[in-house]
């Protein structure tokens, strides 16, 4: 073999350096992004972070089969003792007389004590209840497996939607800022998470003051009126928009309509809930939605599908219902109740659940929303 020239020497060595630089440059533009996403303002664990910037850099089908196949194999026992059973006493109002939904247990299965049972979680100064509480067993072939739910009254509370500093849009302008504002504290009530990414929900985000991502037909939505009084419905066909609508929230399509849980959630084609396998994961789920009388319902529950979401959301005596966000990091209700000196405790509606106690106090990365007594 003929020795190299020097001067080919020179070039090759030069080359070597250029591709190292590349590869260099191609490494670094990533790394920078990924260190801002860690950084950006705003309440989300590493793991949170992490897993949301793969989603933003294409990588969204990866974690999906990731997820699939982690949950999908993670199915709860079908005996045992049930999870997740909050402390409750027994509340002195009569239920039958503030016409809440009677909470609708598996058949066959005998009752344990206070299952099925709504109490007072919060009342007012006065006594007048603020919110009611209540859990039951959700899946009849996994009874270990609970659902809570949590009444709010209509005539009683107020619900707003707040954005994060990331969702609906990344670094959307907002005058009450990213948390819970200080103002309300003082009648605070309650807090609970929204829903999937907009990305992913196939829906819009609008208030008064920001129509973030244009509101589309056929999609499940909780309409905000100017009283804080939240309807559930398809957009388009059954709410609309109004002078009175002050906010939108948009996720996916319904799951109940009429009372009924819609055809299709078992298969879920065309992908109406999300990816089309993300919805036959045993995971924490929430719900949202508005019983006969309007008064407005979330459930959530650890190990469970789209399918025995939507049933369990049916049993809490939900009419008309939509899927709202999944996955442990995710699915947040807090019981508030303000202090003295202007500070508030947070409890949550479930003990198990891992979000923060305090979730919303701070600024957060996902939107929200939040119940002010009346």
């Amino acid at each position: 073999m003929k020795p190299r020239s020097p001067a080919e020497k020179v070039r090759r060595r030069r080359r070597r350096s250029v591709i190292a630089l590349l590869l260099c440059l191609l490494l670094v533009v990533p790394a920078v992004s990924y260190v801002r996403a860690l950084l950006y303002p705003g309440n989300a664990s590493f793991g949170v972070r992490t897993v949301e910037w793969i989603r933003d850099h294409g990588a969204g089908a990866v974690i999906d089969t990731i997820e699939t196949w982690k949950y999908s194999r993670q199915a709860p026992p079908a005996t045992g003792q049930p999870q997740d059973i909050p402390a409750v006493v027994p509340s002195r109002t009569p239920v039958k007389a503030m016409g809440l939904p009677a909470i609708k247990l598996l058949p066959g299965v005998k009752a344990l004590p206070h299952e099925g049972t709504w109490t007072v979680a919060r009342q007012s100064p006065k006594g007048k209840p603020l919110l009611w509480t209540g859990w039951f067993r959700a899946d009849g072939a996994h009874l270990p497996v609970t659902a809570a739910a949590a009444l709010i009254p209509q005539g009683a509370d107020r619900v707003r939607l707040m954005p994060g500093t990331r969702e609906p849009v990344v670094g959307m302008a907002s005058k009450d800022g990213y948390s819970v504002p200080v103002r309300d504290y003082s009648r605070l009530v309650a807090t609970f998470n929204g829903g999937f990414k907009m990305h992913d929900s196939h829906g819009g985000w609008w208030t008064k003051e920001s129509d973030a991502v244009p509101l589309v037909d056929g999609r499940a939505s909780a309409v905000i009126d100017r009283f804080g009084v939240v309807r559930i419905g398809e957009w388009g066909k059954t709410v609309r928009m109004t002078p009175d609508v002050v906010a939108v929230r948009q996720n996916l399509d319904p799951v109940i309509v009429g009372g009924r849980i819609v055809d299709g959630l078992t298969s879920n084609a065309n992908g109406r809930w999300g990816s089309v396998r993300s919805q036959f994961q045993f995971t924490w789920r929430s719900g949202l939605g508005t019983d006969a009388k309007g008064n407005l319902i979330y459930v959530a529950g650890q190990g469970l599908t789209l399918a025995t979401l939507a049933a369990a959301m049916q049993q809490a005596g939900i009419q008309e219902g939509m899927e709202l966000d999944i996955h442990a990091a995710m699915v947040s209700f807090d019981i508030e109740t303000p202090q003295s000196g202007g500070s508030v405790a947070s409890k949550r509606l479930i003990e198990s659940m891992t979000s923060p106690a305090n979730r919303y106090l701070i600024d957060d990365q996902r939107d929200y929303f939040y119940v002010v007594a009346r």
